[in-house]
Formats: structure tokens, sequence, C-alpha cells
């Protein structure tokens, strides 16, 4: 049975159809995708992502824990920044992507995907056991609310004195939102501006409301994926998987070689620095979207890769997709996506597909 995220009865009430996602219900869209995804280009959306994973770290050696954990180097964060980073198996394989965030000198809270937050929290509690930190997994106590678009700004500042325009991307503060409190953080997965209010589970409900009473609109995980797809942000299951290392996903610059000491996955990944794989954007010359999982083909027909993401593009108004590729095919190339047997030519274009005005 599905499980369900404290906003789950607001969703209800909207009318908002719902689905199984990494095990949680949630909503899928409220009426239209389109005007939803619209909306978050345009003005504001709102997004539960209640069902993400928030796990702490603390202790004197609480920074040193997570660069022996991750890829990245933690440690060096500033208190009220934020970095992402990715956590791999021994192998290299990325086991998750993540934010993290330095809360204060001795403590940090790792974001994590829904999906894999319980295996996060597991290896992160293995990893820290030579450190003096301690973590502790508090995704059952923790709401998350996102608000984003060119109006998430403004439409905030009406609920809060945080000062919002100090609050630089990949940063986050404690202030008080509609009378409640919550960490602040300027991050998002939709290439937009925007906010991530992390709040406890009993102040979800009073803090949406005064939020769509402010002007944000509700959003569904068809807009969020249809917006990420866009900014060319990569989704766990998708573009990033056990199989995949940092590299082939073009995540190189997450990889802190020279930091020091070492971290879980280092020697496999300086043994394999090379991308076995390159991640691509696609544009469809035609009208038909390439899927998850279909094939790539160059002018031989030979396969050469296998699409990660698709959908149609409001903002572009043609089909993208994202897909992995040989490491030599180029963008001249003449390639297509085999769909249902035709193969339908595609070009092949840098990510992102889309970047919002400054």
């Amino acid at each position: 049975m599905s499980r369900t995220t404290p906003l789950s009865e607001v969703h209800q009430s909207l009318g908002a159809t719902l689905t199984d996602f990494a095990g949680w219900l949630m909503p899928l869209r409220y009426g239209s995708e389109s005007a939803e995804h619209n909306t978050v280009r345009t003005a504001a959306g709102l997004f539960d992502l209640s069902h993400m994973g928030e796990i702490f770290v603390t202790g004197p050696q609480a920074g040193e824990a997570l660069d022996y954990a991750f890829t990245g180097q933690l440690s060096t964060l500033a208190p009220g920044k934020a970095r992402y980073t990715v956590i791999c198996a021994p192998d290299g394989g990325v086991l998750d992507d993540v934010i993290v965030y330095r809360l204060a000198d001795e403590e940090f809270m790792v974001c994590a995907n829904a999906s894999n937050y319980p295996r996060v929290a597991a290896e992160l509690t293995e990893r820290a056991g030579g450190f003096e930190a301690k973590v502790v997994d508090r995704s059952e106590e923790c709401a998350l609310i996102a608000i984003q678009g060119p109006r998430a700004a403004e439409i905030l500042a009406t609920l809060t004195d945080a000062d919002l325009d100090g609050l630089k991307y990949y940063a986050g503060l404690p202030g008080i939102v509609a009378d409640v409190s919550a960490l602040i953080a300027r991050t998002g997965y939709t290439g937009e501006d925007g906010f991530e209010l992390f709040v406890a589970n009993d102040q979800a409900v009073p803090l949406w409301q005064a939020l769509t009473d402010a002007g944000a609109r509700p959003a569904g995980l068809s807009a969020r994926d249809t917006l990420r797809l866009e900014a060319g942000m990569a989704l766990y299951g998708n573009e990033l998987t056990a199989e995949i290392t940092p590299f082939d996903a073009g995540l190189g610059r997450v990889v802190k070689f020279d930091k020091p000491g070492d971290f879980v996955g280092r020697a496999a990944l300086e043994a394999n620095p090379e991308p076995r794989r390159r991640l691509v954007g696609l544009v469809a010359r035609g009208r038909r979207v390439p899927r998850h999982g279909y094939p790539v083909v160059d002018a031989s027909g030979a396969v050469v890769g296998e699409v990660t993401s698709g959908a149609p593009s409001q903002s572009l108004g043609k089909p993208i997709a994202m897909a992995y590729v040989r490491p030599e095919v180029s963008e001249n190339d003449h390639l297509a996506v085999d769909i249902r047997g035709t193969h339908e030519p595609v070009d092949v274009v840098d990510l992102p597909f889309y970047r919002r005005k400054k």
C-alpha cells in the first residue's frame, strides 16, 4: 500500500489525479499538466516533495564523515550553504544524488531521493562508523514544500521577514514563513528560481494554504518531470543508476580526488575516469515522443544508445529527450530514435534544453 504525505488530504480535496511514486501516493496532476508546467515557467508553482528524505549528520567529525561517504568535499561547506553531490558504491556506481546542507559547524542535513533515502541512511550510518559523527534519519518527521517560478521570491516575501534577497542559490537559512518555522533553501529542480521549505509534518497544511492564498498554484509530478527534463536535470532511476558512474552522467565535477583522505568508490573511479557513455540531449524533428528505454540508432540502423527520459516540451514546442550514447557519437551524426519500429530523426543538442532569463 502506498504511503501518504501530510498533504494527502489537501491533494484529494483539490481533485488531484494520484499515482504511486517510489512507494508514495503523490499528485500526478491537478488538472492540465501543460498548464501547471507553464505556471512554473511564468508565475509560481507549488510542489509537495514530502516523500523526499532528510538525514541529519552531527558531531565533531560530521564533515569528515560526509567526505568519506560522498564523492564531494562537504567539510569545506560554510554554515548556511548547500552542495550537490553523489554517493557511490565501492565499484563507482551511483547509489543516489543528494543535496547536502550545512546547518551549523557540527550539523549537516542530507536531502535524498524518495526511492533511495532508507539505503542512503543505512550507508551513511555504516560509513560514519569510524568518525565522531551521529546519523539520524528524520524523514518521517519532515515535510517539504517547493515554490518554483519567476514569482516565487515575490510571493514568499509576502509571508516572511527572512532575507530572501541575501539568500543565494544553493544556500539555506532558518526563518518563519506564515507563522511556521522552516528551513528556507534556495534550490530547485525545475530550471527556475525558487525555494524549498522544510517544516514539521504538522505544519505542512497551514503553510501550503498560506502559499496558495498568496498566489502559488499547485503542480504535480508530471509538470515536475517535464520541467526538470527541459532543465537537463537527472532523475535517479533514469539518468542515474548503480550501473552509471558520475563520469558517465557528466558529473565529473562532483568527484573531488584532491580532497584529503579516502572516500567510498575512489579507487574504482580513479581506475576508470573515462566515461563509458555520454549523456546528450535529443530534439525530435517530428511529433512522436522518444520515451525511456527506446533505442537510439545511427544512419545505418545500428543501436548506439538508449533514451533515458523523454516528453513533449512545452517551452520548445517539440518532443525532447535525454539519452546515453556511445562516447564517439557526435552532434554531426545522423541519429534517430526507434519508436515501435520506425526510426524517427532527432538532433543532438547540448544540455540543458531550457535556460531561464535572469
